[in-house]
């Protein structure tokens, strides 16, 4: 086993902006970890343990069901950094005074730093102003700090917040009223580099090498001479799993790839050439798109075509699979996370099929492999990228796992699956050779279930409506619509009408996320 990374702990307080912390965190190149407010004090207690991050929250420390920590944190000899929400308990639980403000302070503000600290070194020359640093910082909160704690000393103040930053240097407990984390506060990346380094003493240990090395010699400790199966989508996280997989244990391994026939233009296609010819992975390949669209066939509801295709996905997998010792599985660090929200497990909005009954049996007999778990997108990608795979694989698109099915609204039957096939692969083209495919989250194509009066060679039409879907995003939690040039939206109609017998009318989809979500079902 490995030893374990010093780390930095975060204690979430229902921020949404929680994760953001983290990765910048790991930005840094040093390892943070997501915990629920309500963490054991031993887990704080560990050695590896170099600070806590008390995250924001939308509640008000005077709220009745507010989230509050072991007040025992703040005597464990650690340094603490309090954020926003953060702040305000850090205060509240050293009898400070927190106060509701007048008006909300929301968005850009100018923070004066009125004293110095390890916190604010290295900020840029020109934010000076009377030979103090005038910083540009986010704020989003409505409660306000208006009475400091015994041993607290302000650090930076703001016109509406007397008190935007503090600290107690004898306990290293730092608070700040604004977010680092978010790319408003553009010096904020210092400020965290500042608090994990110079504050905590953390080395610069987390790395994509370290992380390589360590999880191969993980895997072939635990393994051994056993045998893994792999479920392989093609998707850069099963991708990269799989080729980690077969660096650490070689033969070993044996992936499984199964059509559904819900799959995206040359996926089946692809995956063989890349990862079968090119990285030299054993994939065995199941085409079971006949039993899919056979279990489909004339089912509107989005959540039951879900629950088909995952039932079916796992009848289908397990069969090839046969006999095997481990199941490897693509989790990355957001799904833990969602696991264990601050108030529990997040609401169901869409069903997912890794966690059904056959799942749980093999994790409660230690039988299953996810050593991706400790991951962020970002860097699974920069995993790929020193591993050796292609950009095609490494900067693809996330897909949804039931696939095409969730971009037919309505039945799905072979004649719309090809419709919405060939659109999306308009779609993805234009967007790639306009030079947005690495500025987007995702590009894709829904056929609705609407038909729409035409004219096509001075014939009257009646055919079916398509909407195109790009959006923008850093961890698909939020998104926004991407603003394309008219140019490329009017090219990507063009071909999708001209070239697509069966579509007469392009729509664009300019809804963000949230309310909307990112796929239609």
């Amino acid at each position: 086993m490995r030893k374990p990374y010093e780390k930095i702990v975060i204690l979430d307080f229902g921020s949404q902006y929680t994760q953001l912390i983290a990765r910048r965190i790991r930005e840094q190149q040093v390892y943070s970890e997501i915990v629920p407010f309500s963490v054991d004090l031993k887990v704080l207690e560990e050695e590896e343990v170099r600070g806590i991050i008390l995250s924001g929250g939308p509640s008000s420390v005077y709220d009745q069901d507010s989230p509050h920590p072991d007040q025992a944190i703040f005597q464990l000899n650690k340094p603490i950094l309090g954020i926003c929400y953060g702040m305000q308990l850090m205060a509240f639980h050293q009898q400070g005074v927190v106060s509701a403000s007048q008006a909300r302070e929301y968005g850009h503000a100018e923070l004066e730093v009125v004293a110095d600290s390890p916190l604010f070194l290295d900020y840029p020359p020109e934010s000076c102003r009377d030979d103090r640093p005038i910083l540009t910082v986010w704020m989003s909160h409505g409660d306000r700090l208006t009475g400091l704690p015994k041993g607290f000393k302000p650090l930076g103040r703001t016109d509406n917040s007397e008190f935007a930053a503090i600290m107690n240097p004898e306990k290293q407990q730092y608070g700040l009223q604004f977010h680092p984390e978010v790319v408003h506060t553009p010096f904020g990346s210092k400020i965290l580099s500042n608090f994990v380094h110079r504050i905590c003493g953390c080395t610069s240990s987390w790395t994509t090498e370290a992380f390589i090395d360590d999880t191969i010699a993980q895997l072939r400790d635990l393994v051994g001479k056993r045998q893994v199966i792999c479920a392989l989508s093609g998707g850069v996280d099963s991708s990269v799993l799989a080729v980690l997989l077969n660096r650490a244990i070689g033969s070993k391994t044996r992936c499984v790839f199964v059509d559904n026939g819900l799959l995206r233009k040359d996926e089946r296609k692809n995956v063989e050439e890349i990862l079968v010819e090119r990285m030299g992975l054993n994939i065995q390949v199941v085409d079971a798109s006949e039993r899919f669209l056979t279990r489909l066939a004339g089912i509107s509801e989005p959540e039951h075509k879900r629950k088909i295709i995952g039932e079916e996905f796992i009848k289908v997998f397990f069969d090839a699979a046969g006999n095997f010792d481990f199941l490897a599985q693509g989790t990355l660090y957001p799904d833990v996370i969602e696991s264990v929200s601050t108030k529990g497990p997040s609401a169901t909005i869409k069903t997912h099929h890794n966690r059904v009954a056959q799942i749980l049996d093999l994790i409660q007999q230690g039988r299953i492999l996810e050593p991706l778990k400790e991951l962020f997108k970002d860097e699974v990608r920069q995993v790929g990228l020193a591993l050796g795979l292609p950009n095609e694989i490494i900067y693809r698109h996330p897909f949804p796992g039931p696939g095409l099915a969730i971009r037919v609204i309505g039945p799905v039957d072979e004649t719309r699956l090809a419709l919405v096939r060939e659109a999306d692969a308009i779609v993805r083209e234009e967007v790639a050779s306009a030079g947005w495919h690495n500025k987007v989250w995702q590009a894709f194509a829904i056929l609705l279930p609407v038909h729409s009066v035409g004219v096509m060679g001075d014939q009257r039409t009646y055919e079916n409506s398509c909407v195109v879907r790009v959006v923008q995003s850093q961890d698909a939690m939020t998104a926004d619509w991407a603003r394309l040039s008219p140019e490329i939206l009017a090219r990507i109609s063009h071909r999708i009408i001209n070239e697509i017998a069966g579509i007469n009318r392009v729509l664009y989809d300019i809804s963000s996320k949230p309310p909307a979500t990112i796929e239609w079902e």
